[in-house]
């Protein structure tokens, strides 16, 4: 799906070991990570549910039980946690964490609409996004970006104005987090401290840039960018998965391809990269690149109902929590479902 056109005409021979060294080294790659788990989330059971498998596909197995929908998980650095999104308390979604095996649900938060829980990698904060602040609904309200202890204590505001900011993505040291806003004509990808200093501007362009993700190592940031306006008008609005350096530089495509792919997630060594991608007909599926950009598998189960929201967890490794996976504000999932956007 992402493999860069090759016009040059291979002879046969050369075109079967390419393959075969390609599947090898897929295999490969694939082997070295058989211990590492993806969470996501799935409308497979007719709501959302939490769902984890390994880093291959396999063993998908269902964490959460509720008439409820339930997304956006977000690993503990230790595992033993899932932080997530749910309707289940009076159909306003909150934040709620529960053991890695799905037990024992407590909810955190108990806003309007507080969404987006991303962990820190320290474990010490969750930090997510919020319409609590905007009293009765009504024109003119905004989402904005809190963060919290991670039992839920001591939340506060990092970022204000008459715009929405949404999607924070924590840096690996938790010394700083990227996140979305819609100051300017479209979406930009915006980075700032902590604790809601020096914010900047990462982005600029005339579409929309959204869903960052954070390298392990802290020196890349894999996005999505909308195609519509950089001369693609046969492939208007069609959303492909980007990298570039961490201060907004070294802007490169990672997927080239008809169909729209967003919301990419590290895997905790930096060698791959998940993502999500569908079409108009087709429901979301969780797909497999490495971090050049070559395309590997399709993880989900090829169902009708979306696999979308994944989020690696390693033991062996690095945990890095990305908020590329998560939707803008998954307190209208519905309409993503109906028509996604």
């Amino acid at each position: 799906m992402s493999l860069k056109p090759n016009h040059r005409r291979l002879p046969f021979s050369g075109l079967f070991v390419f393959l075969l060294i390609g599947a090898i080294t897929g295999t490969n790659t694939l082997a070295s990570h058989h211990k590492a788990q993806i969470a996501f989330a799935s409308g497979r059971d007719g709501n959302f549910e939490i769902y984890v498998m390994d880093s291959d596909g396999k063993n998908q197995r269902r964490l959460t039980h509720h008439p409820a929908d339930d997304a956006l998980p977000s690993w503990s650095p230790g595992g033993k946690k899932i932080a997530f999104s749910s309707y289940r308390n009076r159909g306003n979604v909150q934040i709620f964490v529960m053991d890695s095996n799905g037990q024992n649900p407590i909810r955190l938060t108990d806003g309007f609409d507080d969404n987006n829980p991303d962990w820190s990698p320290d474990g010490q904060k969750i930090a997510f996004d919020s319409y609590r602040d905007e009293g009765l609904p009504g024109e003119g309200w905004t989402i904005q970006i809190y963060v919290m202890d991670s039992d839920g204590k001591n939340s506060r505001r990092l970022t204000d104005g008459p715009t929405h900011n949404f999607d924070p993505s924590w840096s690996p040291d938790s010394q700083r987090i990227a996140f979305v806003s819609r100051r300017h004509v479209a979406t930009e990808i915006y980075v700032m401290n902590a604790d809601g200093r020096k914010q900047q501007r990462l982005t600029n362009n005339k579409v929309d840039d959204k869903y960052p993700s954070w390298s392990p190592d802290g020196q890349q940031i894999a996005f999505s960018s909308s195609l519509v306006f950089r001369g693609f008008d046969d492939r208007e609005g069609d959303y492909e998965i980007y990298m570039m350096d961490s201060d907004g530089n070294n802007r490169r495509m990672l997927t080239d391809n008809v169909v729209e792919d967003e919301r990419p997630s590290w895997s905790p060594d930096g060698q791959l990269i998940a993502y999500e991608s569908r079409t108009i007909q087709n429901p979301h599926e969780i797909h497999l690149i490495t971090a050049e950009g070559e395309y590997l598998m399709r993880l989900s189960e090829l169902h009708k109902k979306h696999d979308f929201h994944a989020d690696w967890f390693d033991p062996t490794g690095r945990l890095v929590s990305p908020s590329g996976n998560k939707v803008t504000i998954w307190g209208r999932l519905k309409r993503l479902v109906a028509g996604l956007h």
